[in-house]
């Protein structure tokens, strides 16, 4: 199949997709490895074959970003149940101070959500800001817009959240993650900056339940949440698991830049590599488990992060298969021989792509392994980042921050995170819809922009 057909099968498979995940409930997995399996006979790759490319796409996924995925996860729920978290969380208060707790709270949620999952740090800050607000009585929906916002901004661009470890991974930039965080840090500035405003606005616009009774007891204070892990980590032990990994990759981005020889070279290259890093990392937060004499806990956390990593692996595995499936099928042969359009669409193709996934199915991590897995690899000839001209590492490290814009694009009621920020923010749906999906469009369209003018300067 060629032509016009291909560009129409393709675009029946996506909305097959799409509707079977969202409207009928199928795991994505299931979702995404029959579609890729239909979409391979649909266009024609020989029978024998399919399994071949099935087989070539789940394993090379896996190769390139399984194992930092696991390690990355790990590493932030060591965070969580130490306390460190908590730590990491105090250390921002402290440096904001008080009088600014959406601030606060704000940046609170972006650093402590770059290990842990956005769902599970809004729970863990969820004390800490109904105790901010007991303190300052600052507005809750202000509060809760901005921690949710902060969370969600690390979220999607910064590593080592799986996330953008696999979108990395596919576009071909896994082992250059530190270029990933890098760009992630700077992009997340000005969707925080539109966050912390609007929250600000919308605050004043919208009330929430704890708002409407201002006598309400809060179950639990600062005091009482800290008391609850007893006495928190140092600030150095709660952020070296961390600090170390990015510091260990800027080593090896170093010394590839001024081009070490001999074994400084291969040490650096080592220990820089993402997998090495993260697990210097891990050893850091063993340490962590062992100064608070909670090691003998760590066969649990193990056995809970891999509950926790394992669907997002294979469902990231399986948009592998549909990326690869779509290479073979000729598609982007096609989509180069028309490189005249595409090249005017550029960067906000990867954005499109996971804002429709993100807004029709709600898990934003589905969105972005599915677009990245589209896009494919900028080193290789025959992928969407060939296609479009994104050939250079800097061009597949903006595609991944692109398509982590897009999938946060929007949060709505088919997304667990939206009533997770409604349900603990006092808020009815409809007042979810004013506040938290209005502010991830609004952080996903500025961040785009941001993306675009960078990518005029940068590829």
């Amino acid at each position: 199949m060629s032509g016009i057909g291909l560009i129409i099968t393709f675009v029946v498979a996506v909305i097959v997709m799409i509707l079977a995940i969202s409207k009928f409930k199928v795991h994505p997995f299931l979702a995404i490895m029959g579609v890729a399996l239909i979409l391979g006979m649909a266009v024609g790759i020989p029978l024998e074959e399919i399994p071949k490319t099935i087989g070539a796409g789940f394993s090379g996924t896996f190769t390139s970003i399984g194992i930092v995925i696991i390690l990355g996860a790990l590493i932030g729920i060591v965070l969580e149940k130490t306390g460190a978290a908590v730590k990491l969380a105090d250390m921002v208060v402290k440096l904001v101070g008080k009088k600014r707790p959406e601030l606060a709270i704000l940046i609170m949620g972006w650093v402590v959500s770059i290990p842990v999952f956005c769902d599970s740090g809004f729970v863990i800050l969820e004390p800490i800001r109904k105790a901010l607000r007991k303190r300052t009585q600052a507005s809750s929906v202000a509060m809760t817009v901005a921690l949710a916002a902060g969370l969600y901004v690390s979220h999607v661009f910064i590593p080592p959240t799986p996330g953008p470890i696999a979108a990395a991974g596919s576009v071909g930039v896994g082992d250059n993650l530190l270029l990933v965080i890098g760009l992630g840090v700077l992009i997340s500035i000005p969707a925080l900056i539109a966050a912390y405003f609007y929250a600000k606005f919308i605050g004043k616009k919208v009330q929430s339940s704890e708002d409407r009774e201002e006598n309400k007891q809060f179950v639990t204070t600062y005091e009482e949440l800290v008391a609850e892990y007893g006495k928190l980590p140092n600030g150095f032990m709660a952020l070296s698991p961390i600090l170390m990994p990015i510091l260990l990759m800027t080593l090896g981005s170093i010394a590839s830049v001024l081009h070490f020889e001999g074994m400084a070279m291969s040490l650096c290259t080592f220990l820089g590599n993402p997998m090495i890093a993260l697990t210097v990392g891990l050893l850091f937060a063993i340490g962590l488990l062992v100064s608070r004499k909670q090691m003998n806990e760590f066969n649990g956390l193990t056995n809970e992060t891999l509950k926790v990593v394992g669907p997002i692996l294979f469902v990231t595995a399986a948009g592998g298969v549909l990326g690869k499936v779509i290479t073979t099928a000729g598609f982007v042969e096609y989509i180069t021989e028309n490189a005249a359009f595409l090249s005017s669409v550029g960067i906000f193709f990867p954005f499109l792509i996971a804002a429709i996934l993100k807004t029709a199915q709600g898990s934003s991590t589905v969105a972005i392994t599915t677009t990245a897995a589209i896009m494919g690899s900028f080193a290789e000839s025959g992928t969407m980042m060939a296609a479009l001209g994104l050939t250079t590492p800097v061009a597949a490290a903006l595609t991944v921050m692109a398509i982590g814009a897009g999938a946060m694009t929007v949060s709505h009621a088919n997304d667990s995170y939206f009533w997770v920020v409604t349900n603990f923010g006092g808020m009815k749906p409809q007042e979810g819809y004013r506040t938290h999906t209005m502010t991830t469009l609004i952080m996903g369209i500025v961040s785009i922009i941001f993306i675009f003018v960078l990518s005029l300067f940068m590829i």
